[in-house]
């Protein structure tokens, strides 16, 4: 039994597909994150899947095969679909309900599909044999800022003797991003033009960004929503988020610089968004969740609306590593310029959405949020290139000899997410790529 009383999660559980049995490997059979697919080269429709071990469950064939009777999708295919929305909007019973009808299905005792040679030919497919696309029809997308060491480390940047704004501690500082520029794992990320002004004593120009920056971050979707003038509480928000990415936000620090007063960020964050295609349910996730850090001493207290009530800080462990063009020629695997732990943020994935809906802001299945860069205490635990050169003062030397301030055309960058804890499976999220492209 798991922490949250779910068989699912436990420990012991072992599949009939071998590869799901790697401890090392990311998609055990306590994990079960969904996905959409399509089997590569073929002009079949895409449709949602769950990855096990190094194969995707196709969970469209296994609803046409009767797999999933007396559950609540039993009366519609909402895995012959593109997106997870309609599945989202089902809320956490169907989630749930589902999630354990997959995980006795791939049970190594469950001989259903494990001994139906003809229905697995065609509901099991090789994840490298398939190209996954985006997850979500994101609606909306929204970033935060949760990050204490994030915002103190930029703030120190640029307003040293006040490097947190008097809100901070208060609330989860957010800004609206662009839905429409967000991209799966794997595609490429055009170097943006800008407005930028490299001398402050000159005018502004335009052109090519020069200070190519990545954040990583997690991100959350959201199933049922509320209406618009209507709140989602603390007590419920956390049911009403379903799963997590890995979310690289590409930020163009220069643009940035220049145009982010008074408003924030705008054209430095528009360009492209990653996210990782594999969708990780919270209930994959709890047994790796926690109660929040306590406050400092000086901290002011939480007002009532943002007081946790549970445990909603979850120890994922985070990886950033860099390859260069001149790596990828010699052969060389990409460096590790980071790690961190998700478990640092200020402020927590139910305090992000409760807060934003607390003006009656309304969610609808399948938005967005984003944490902000995840960053530690550590030098080597920052989540971008800003804080990590510290503004480029300090350059980053790879393994060729090439120094990196901030990022190059044909540099890749590569985000890994994972949860470890004695007495649990390790659950992964894949990873989450990209190529940065000269600017045309």
């Amino acid at each position: 039994m798991s922490k949250n009383g779910y068989p699912t999660n436990d420990p012991e559980l072992r599949s009939w597909i071998e590869s799901a049995n790697n401890p090392a490997g990311d998609f055990p059979i306590q994990n079960l994150p969904m996905g959409v697919f399509s089997k590569t080269g073929s002009e079949d429709p895409p449709r949602v899947c769950v990855a096990i071990g190094d194969q995707a469950l196709d969970l469209s064939e296994c609803w046409s095969a009767g797999l999933f009777a007396g559950t609540p999708v039993e009366s519609e295919n909402v895995f012959e679909t593109s997106a997870l929305n309609e599945f989202l909007a089902m809320g956490h019973s169907a989630w749930s309900s589902v999630r354990q009808r997959v995980s006795t299905l791939l049970r190594h005792d469950t001989p259903t599909l494990r001994d139906d040679a003809e229905l697995r030919a065609t509901a099991l497919n090789p994840i490298a044999d398939i190209t996954l696309h985006m997850p979500v029809r994101i609606g909306d997308y929204t970033d935060f800022y949760a990050s204490i060491h994030h915002a103190t480390n930029v703030g120190s940047m640029f307003r040293p003797d006040n490097p947190l704004l008097p809100n901070y501690k208060r609330l989860p500082v957010g800004y609206h991003g662009r839905a429409s520029s967000v991209i799966v794992s794997g595609e490429p990320v055009r170097r943006p033009h800008g407005q930028l002004r490299p001398d402050e004593s000159a005018e502004p120009v335009f052109g090519p960004s020069r200070l190519l920056d990545y954040e990583f971050e997690m991100g959350f979707f959201t199933g049922p929503g509320n209406e618009i003038g209507e709140r989602i509480s603390m007590d419920e928000a956390m049911s009403r988020i379903f799963g997590m990415v890995i979310v690289n936000d590409w930020s163009a620090r220069d643009v940035q610089k220049w145009e982010y007063q008074p408003l924030g960020p705008f054209n430095a964050k528009n360009f492209a968004t990653s996210i990782s295609p594999w969708v990780v349910s919270l209930d994959a996730l709890s047994p790796f969740m926690e109660a929040p850090k306590p406050r400092g001493p000086e901290d002011p207290p939480v007002l009532d609306y943002l007081k946790p009530v549970g445990e909603s800080a979850i120890a994922i462990r985070l990886e950033t590593l860099i390859q260069s063009k001149q790596m990828r020629e010699r052969g060389m695997d990409p460096m590790i310029l980071s790690r961190g732990d998700f478990r640092d943020m200020y402020w927590t994935i139910d305090q992000m959405l409760t807060h934003h809906t607390s003006t009656g802001c309304n969610m609808r299945p399948g938005d967005m949020l984003a944490s902000g860069t995840v960053s530690g205490a550590a030098e080597d635990s920052r989540g971008c290139m800003l804080e990590l050169t510290w503004r480029g003062s300090r350059p980053i030397r790879l393994p060729t000899g090439e120094e990196r301030k901030f990022l190059e055309d044909g540099d890749v960058v590569v985000m890994r997410a994972y949860c470890e804890r004695d007495g649990a499976a390790r659950i992964g999220f894949g990873e989450c790529r990209g190529e940065i492209v000269p600017a045309k």
